[in-house]
């Protein structure tokens, strides 16, 4: 067994196919096949299940996938920790983000580009449940994300910053709060929001959890109206006044043509941190946390 037979095995289990595999890894399909069954018969059993339609993992797979990630993730870092005997910073980041903590990242990209020039940046784009399960998993070193306290359990964070949410409203609707227009420079109380058409992310959205939480506390029952999983299409709903949004401060100022209020009282919130597994970090994930601010 060797690591190029990991690779291949991992790369058609994350594809979800040979063919897709094969454009992954920039072979031809009989390649990966060949490399899959070689493997399997040195192992004494299949890995895979396939079907005229999809290919999936028996329980050998399922067991046999975590355990190459981290043979070939073992592998990559004792490239990175020579290269960085010899002063060379070179690697591989994984960066697990949500939608809307982008403003927490950028900065920190840019310096690590400018000084570790070889170090190379993925970024996943996930919600915070795939996220956390990733950073356990080993798939993902770092993330940018917005957690509560259970999902901290298990892994080191440091806080960035904390943020009471606001709601979001087409100018073209004028929300009352006691009888009084509020124009978009006044409150609004989580009853008054409920009985509003509710824009909504999906279920898993660090966002949706925060907003859940906060009715949840106020004893207010609201109902859905729309569900989506971009931000984008959100701010359009909302702009088409086809309902209203709950969303951080720091993302509805990228929609100025649309009115925030603030929440009088249970104003949903999130904390945002910086988190990563246990443990010394790889030079490189460490050089990245050190841009973090």
């Amino acid at each position: 067994m060797d690591l190029r037979q990991m690779e291949v095995v991992v790369a058609v289990a994350d594809a979800g196919g040979f063919t897709a595999a094969a454009r992954r890894l920039h072979v031809v399909q009989s390649a990966v096949s060949g490399t899959v069954r070689a493997l399997e018969r040195e192992l004494g059993t299949p890995l895979f299940t396939r079907t005229t339609h999809r290919v999936g993992l028996t329980p050998a797979g399922e067991a046999f996938v975590p355990a190459a990630r981290q043979a070939l993730r073992a592998a990559e870092l004792a490239r990175e920790a020579v290269d960085a005997a010899k002063g060379e910073l070179r690697g591989r980041v994984t960066v697990g983000t949500m939608q809307g903590v982008w403003a927490n990242l950028h900065h920190a990209l840019a310096a690590l580009r400018a000084e570790h020039p070889r170090v190379l940046v993925r970024l996943r784009q996930a919600a915070v449940t795939d996220i956390r399960q990733a950073l356990r998993e080993g798939t993902v070193d770092l993330a940018v994300v917005a957690l509560d306290r259970q999902q901290q359990r298990g892994l080191v964070t440091r806080l960035l910053a904390r943020e009471e949410m606001v709601l979001v409203a087409s100018p073209r609707r004028s929300l009352t709060t006691n009888g009084a227009t509020n124009g978009g420079t006044g409150t609004v109380d989580l009853a008054d929001v409920a009985e509003l058409p509710q824009v909504e992310f999906t279920p898993g959205w660090a966002i949706r959890d925060a907003a859940d939480r906060a009715f949840r506390a106020a004893g207010v029952e609201r109902a859905t109206t729309f569900e989506v999983n971009d931000i984008v299409a959100a701010s359009e709903l909302v702009r088409a006044d086809l309902g209203v949004c709950i969303m951080p401060p720091t993302i509805a100022d990228r929609f100025p043509d649309l009115t925030p209020y603030r929440f009088a009282r249970h104003a949903p919130s999130w904390k945002v941190m910086v988190v990563r597994p246990p443990g010394e970090p790889p030079a490189a994930v460490a050089a990245l946390l050190r841009h973090i601010t």
